[in-house]
């Protein structure tokens, strides 16, 4: 079984960052959780680990189906891991007021 990668590096792999250091100040910055955890970036993701991205009004969570070897194109990006749910967080929703 693998030791696994980085976790900045996977997502920055997986095009979830532009950069490695973006990854790394949004894991330390609580945007990023791994398996329900505030991790630091040097935390080892493996395969089936869940990753709960904060991104605007919306949380993502996907699951590792794989540990990338490079930085590739989105195409082979989107192999690195299946988008388990999406969800708006209540606190960002904005009331519709008619009349």
């Amino acid at each position: 079984m693998s030791d696994g990668v980085r976790l900045d590096k996977w997502l920055w792999q997986a095009r979830f960052a532009k950069t490695r250091s973006l990854a790394a100040r949004q894991i330390a910055d609580g945007l990023v959780l791994l398996d329900g955890r505030a991790v630091k970036p040097a935390q080892r993701a493996r395969i089936g680990d869940r990753v709960l991205l904060r991104s605007g009004a919306a949380d993502h969570t996907v699951e590792i189906r794989a540990l990338g070897q490079r930085r590739g194109p989105a195409a082979e990006a989107r192999l690195l891991y299946e988008e388990v749910a999406t969800t708006r967080r209540v606190a960002d929703w904005v009331p519709v007021i008619e009349g």
